[in-house]
């Protein structure tokens, strides 16, 4: 099928053959990457989505989820009893992009403007843990670690220099941290200490000694060494 066949007479495309050129045709619209990053880990209703995209409106939550239906990125299905809600999942093409999104996440890592302030969903923390994890640090460490994030919760286990994760909380987890993701995932980077999240809005329970050798098999990559960067940064357009 040509995606002119089903694009609006006003909807803008790149006239370009390659792959990469019709990928942005598919998914280069603001927030339509994020959406389907919501999506990785499982079927989310409307509001869950909105609630985890923070700044995104209904209307635009809305144009995106039908064009990525129309693609064939995302479907949508009714949940059986007790919960008859209507979900949007991705289909099995639109799972394939769950390596784009990992390597994506590495590469604007490096980033020198990257704002790690910026608000962060638990879905987004748990694609950042994919995207960072390295095997060659984790040599010898096993560790099982819970998180909480109010609306979310996962369970990160390392054993055997490999990372694997599970929705809810594990009662055999060495420890628990609760907070906002944005927050638990600058504990496991070092951004912050522990002892300086605790006075905000993180708790930890159990072995901390765990937590710091989960910590110690992620490393962000280095940033890109640009000299021209903080001049540039602080330029008016």
């Amino acid at each position: 099928m040509k995606l002119e066949k089903i694009t609006s007479a006003d909807r803008r495309c790149y006239p370009d053959a390659c792959g990469t050129a019709h990928a942005l045709d598919i998914i280069g619209e603001r927030w339509a990457l994020l959406v389907i990053r919501e999506m990785l880990l499982g079927p989310r209703r409307f509001a869950d989505l909105r609630e985890s995209l923070a700044g995104i409106s209904a209307n635009v939550l809305t144009q995106r989820l039908k064009w990525l239906e129309t693609v064939g990125v995302v479907q949508r299905r009714k949940l059986g009893p007790p919960a008859p809600v209507q979900v949007y999942e991705l289909t099995e093409w639109g799972r394939e992009a769950e390596p784009v999104i990992v390597a994506l996440g590495r590469w604007g890592a490096r980033s020198p403007f990257q704002d790690v302030s910026q608000p962060l969903s638990a879905v987004g923390m748990v694609m950042s843990f994919k995207a960072m994890f390295d095997p060659s640090l984790a040599e010898g460490i096993e560790a099982k670690i819970a998180f909480d994030t109010g609306s979310q919760a996962y369970s990160f286990t390392i054993c055997g220099q490999a990372l694997s994760f599970e929705d809810g909380m594990d009662a055999s987890a060495q420890a628990v941290l609760s907070g906002p993701s944005g927050l638990l995932a600058a504990a496991i980077y070092g951004i912050r200490s522990l002892d300086d999240l605790e006075r905000e809005d993180v708790r930890v329970e159990g072995d901390r000694a765990a937590v710091k050798s989960f910590a110690s098999a992620f490393a962000l990559p280095p940033k890109v060494a640009w000299e021209g960067s903080a001049a540039n940064a602080g330029e008016g357009t």
